[in-house]
């Protein structure tokens, strides 16, 4: 089941108290303090982890605690720390207060870890408060407590390709064609129901991370269809791949009109989908062996187009290759691992 929603409440562990003693031990009547400090509340990590690619996790389980801090204890034993908790999560996880709607951190990079919610210190024993002229103290700090959040988790993939088009355009047909993913094909539209992710293996150890979405419809922006609650998931592709049928079947648009339908909803949704490079394939030229309705939808649109076939993989070599290219050109410069990072306490707070 593919869930990219989910509201959580994590808490760092409280301090543990700090502990009032004397020593009472044979010929030291007198001993003095002995009291040791409480242990440290454990905290609350979040990491985007390579392998998880959902919220499914979230779904039943929407409480998480770090450990208490152990009380001090006498002969200036120190109580334990509690033990952390690390939350996985998929890479490009948003991660927003859910009380005020700021959003903590974005999960962008694989082994990205955060401290979002720390546990609280441990309090003081008497032994830390014994002074020359204060020799026998019966004060003790209590712990602290540690912090408290509501989160609410989005997931947006990340993926070098965003494939869209109509329904039954071939999308999830060619995803199974160039990668091992093994998306629902069907002959009726709506097949593909939730988000599907594959890697497409190219010659020199290359590879590519493509998603495939749900179908969009005219009106996909305004939540007509299943396109609405899909299509944040390819404002974090690099390139799109606009597949078009060039052969629909009877009632369907044409190839042209179809183009026109999913620009137009991709530039209402986001003008950063609209902004995104391009790469228009025409699917199902297998059924056009003259090319007729290829060489109309060429004129019609007046920019390159890459022919293929889906279904008999007939310029899927080639379409690797320029999908490839332009992804090259979209890459970031590389940079340093990511360190661990915290979310300071007042962010997201209510003021």
């Amino acid at each position: 089941m593919f869930v990219d929603q989910a509201e959580i409440r994590v808490r760092g562990g409280n301090g543990g108290s700090g502990c009032v003693a004397f020593n009472r031990e044979r010929f030291r009547p007198k001993g003095g303090p002995s009291g040791g400090n409480g242990g440290r509340g454990g905290n609350v990590y979040v990491v985007a982890t390579e392998g998880v690619d959902t919220l499914l996790d979230f779904a039943g389980k929407h409480h998480w605690y770090a450990e208490n801090g152990r009380p001090g204890e006498g002969a200036q034993c120190a109580g334990h720390n509690g033990a952390d908790v690390l939350i996985e999560l998929p890479p490009g996880t948003l991660i927003y207060d859910r009380d005020t709607g700021v959003l903590l951190k974005d999960l962008t990079k694989i082994g990205e870890r955060v401290c979002i919610a720390s546990g609280g210190g441990g309090g003081r024993g008497n032994k830390s408060f014994a002074t020359p002229t204060h020799q026998t103290p019966i004060e003790n700090e209590p712990g602290e407590p540690g912090e408290e959040r509501a989160l609410r988790l989005e997931l947006k993939l990340i993926a070098d390709i965003g494939l869209v088009g109509l329904p039954n355009a071939g999308k999830s047909t060619l995803l199974s064609a160039v990668s091992k993913a093994t998306p629902k094909i069907a002959p009726y539209p709506f097949t593909t129901l939730a988000p599907q992710l594959g890697i497409a293996e190219l010659s020199g150890f290359r590879r590519l991370v493509l998603a495939d979405i749900p179908g969009l419809i005219e009106g996909a922006h305004e939540g007509q269809g299943l396109g609405d609650e899909f299509l944040k998931h390819i404002e974090r592709t690099r390139v799109i791949v606009h597949m078009v049928d060039v052969m629909p079947f009877d009632g369907a648009p044409p190839a042209i009109e179809a183009y026109r339908t999913i620009r137009s909803e991709l530039t209402k949704f986001s003008s950063t989908l609209a902004d995104k490079r391009e790469l228009i394939v025409a699917n199902k030229v297998d059924l056009d062996p003259g090319g007729e309705a290829l060489s109309e939808f060429r004129e019609q649109l007046g920019r390159e187009v890459i022919p293929i076939s889906a279904a008999t993989r007939a310029g899927l070599a080639e379409l690797a290759e320029r999908m490839w290219s332009l992804v090259e050109r979209e890459r970031p410069a590389k940079t340093e691992a990511p360190r661990p990072e915290r979310v300071p306490p007042h962010l997201g707070n209510a003021s």
